[in-house]
């Protein structure tokens, strides 16, 4: 008869998901995660597979869980720009103040970390950026056809010209001490939508 599962796989999956974002992949060993999940070494095999494995799971469930909120703001019924507006703000705001900004974000870290040598990383960071630059264009082309965009403004470049501030304010807000940085370069990019 098989044993029953004696931890959540789930609840263990979301422990090492934050132990990866807090600490990276090469910088956590598979002992740091058989302590900090509180479950055996052969469990966690048999659950999860390798460490890669387990960090590929705990970046698509990092990808699920904070994808939403972006689609919820730029796919809003009414004005764009003023949606397009906060979310650049908010990613400012959050590499400039956020107490766990050192953390900085998932994708983002595993972009600087695994992505030039770990093909499937790779595909993962470049399915999160697919997601926002079409997030992106999606609503410029939307506030190009409201008016709110003039009508020679490119809004697949502007997508990607966001799309590269918003994770470079990730970089640069997660190694500076200076919060004006990224604010005073979210603020500035923001007139490229004028």
């Amino acid at each position: 008869m098989a044993r029953t599962k004696e931890f959540d796989p789930d609840a263990a999956l979301q422990a090492a998901l934050e132990l990866f974002w807090r600490r990276g992949y090469e910088a956590t060993s598979m002992a740091d995660l058989v302590e900090h999940l509180g479950i055996g070494r052969a469990s966690l095999y048999a659950t999860f597979g390798s460490k890669h494995e387990l960090y590929l799971r705990a970046l698509d469930r990092y990808g699920q869980t904070h994808n939403p909120l972006l689609t919820r703001e730029l796919s809003r019924p009414g004005p764009v720009l003023p949606a397009v507006r906060a979310v650049v703000r908010r990613f400012a705001a959050e590499a400039a103040a956020d107490p766990t900004r050192e953390q900085g974000c998932l994708i983002v870290n595993t972009a600087v970390e695994l992505a030039p040598h770990d093909r499937a990383a790779t595909r993962r960071v470049e399915q999160s950026w697919d997601h926002l630059e079409t997030l992106l264009h999606s609503a410029l082309v939307r506030a190009r056809a409201q008016g709110e965009l003039a009508a020679d403004r490119d809004p697949l470049a502007l997508a990607r010209t966001l799309l590269v501030l918003l994770q470079g304010l990730r970089v640069v807000g997660k190694a500076s001490p200076d919060p004006a940085r990224v604010r005073d370069a979210a603020e500035h990019a923001l007139a490229l939508l004028d």
